[in-house]
């Protein structure tokens, strides 16, 4: 009986030994996660990214779909970023003895962290996974999930975790700010510099010719030209008619033959003011101080504009700074959320049948081709 039912035993091992396996390791991942698994407490906050600038709310089929709550996106994943950084590890690790709790609070063998030494990349990988910082895309809010072994240590690193988060983000903000200002300022020095350099040789070239406006002084020699060719004009005429029947000894004749040669000479002499070859011409003293004055008026609206900028700049750095707001506070848990217990026991049974399963269907599609 006994050598007949030891090869029944045997067929039936190997039959079934899949299956066999599968419930041994259902009970004992059970085991694990009801008995022996430890308690990890979970510390909540939520946070969100504000700033004093006020914009019009906008409607459009885009922010009906995320919920208008992605303004702020690209400031919250810099925040997430940094809060899953290793700075921010290196930070717990010294404001919050983060080896020491979690390698030697007496958790389990899974859940600890294996070497109080660790590598601080291994450390790092470690941070992530009790770590967690998530951004609610829909509602434009940055979820900090802390999970340790005792409650006050999870509010602890989540308190640091917001604290040292707002630092960060402002110091960045005023960082931008600052630099940008200082870089107008430094413009805004060059530019004024420049434009005095302009103006006082401007005033250098008008003190050194005597002229206040040369292109004024021009154009009052013009008019002055201008009117003295008109009495020329009038003296021809009225000589013309005196020559009609006068002779050219009278008096008059003379007297106007006078007055028309003055006329002629002053003419001459003021045009000769006007333009020379020699030099020193109006002409070319009005064109000389006009360059001038186009560069200084250059010069004062450059930095006329770049003082303009640099008080724009100030107001909308300190408008565009970004402040963490706290929606929730960092809780301190009264029971442990983790480990799921009940639920990584079904879905660790329910992963193993079904990879049983799939095992069982091969070996039968095996065995029938063998057949």
């Amino acid at each position: 009986m006994n050598n007949s039912s030891s090869p029944t035993r045997a067929s039936f091992l190997r039959k079934y030994l899949h299956w066999i396996i599968c419930l041994i390791a259902i009970v004992a991942v059970s085991l694990y996660w009801a008995l022996w698994a430890s308690d990890r407490y979970v510390s909540h906050a939520n946070v969100v990214l504000e700033s004093p600038q006020i914009a019009a709310p906008t409607l459009d089929f885009s922010s009906l779909l995320s919920g208008g709550g992605s303004a702020n996106a690209a400031d919250m994943l810099l925040l997430r970023d940094f809060l899953r950084s290793v700075d921010m590890l290196k930070l717990l690790i010294s404001e919050a003895d983060f080896r020491n709790h979690y390698a030697n609070s007496g958790a389990d063998f899974f859940s600890r962290l294996g070497d109080e030494n660790a590598p601080l990349e291994e450390l790092h990988d470690y941070y992530l996974s009790r770590v967690s910082v998530e951004l609610d895309d829909y509602a434009g809010v940055l979820r900090v999930d802390v999970e340790a072994f005792t409650p006050e240590k999870a509010h602890q690193i989540a308190q640091l975790l917001l604290t040292e988060g707002e630092r960060h983000m402002n110091e960045m903000g005023q960082r931008l700010a600052e630099e940008q200002v200082k870089f107008l300022e430094q413009q805004v020095a060059l530019l004024e510099t420049k434009f005095q350099q302009t103006r006082n040789a401007l005033l250098d070239y008008q003190n050194a010719n005597g002229l206040v406006s040369p292109t004024g002084t021009v154009e009052s020699l013009n008019s002055v030209v201008s009117g003295l060719e008109g009495q020329l004009a009038i003296a021809k005429a009225r000589r013309s008619a005196l020559g009609s029947y006068q002779s050219a000894r009278s008096p008059e004749m003379v007297r106007i033959n006078s007055e028309i040669t003055a006329l002629n000479d002053q003419i001459a002499q003021e045009r000769e003011r006007l333009a020379r070859q020699s030099g020193n011409a109006l002409n070319s003293i009005s064109s000389e101080y006009q360059t001038l004055m186009l560069q200084a008026q250059f010069a004062q609206d450059s930095y006329s504009g770049a003082l303009a900028a640099l008080e724009n700049t100030r107001i909308e750095a300190a408008r565009k700074l970004k402040q963490v707001s706290v929606l929730q506070t960092p809780t301190l848990p009264e029971y442990p959320e983790q480990p799921e217990r009940l639920y990584n026991c079904v879905v660790f049974a329910v992963i193993a049948l079904f990879i049983t399963l799939i095992l069982n269907m091969l070996i039968l599609i095996v065995k029938d081709h063998r057949d």
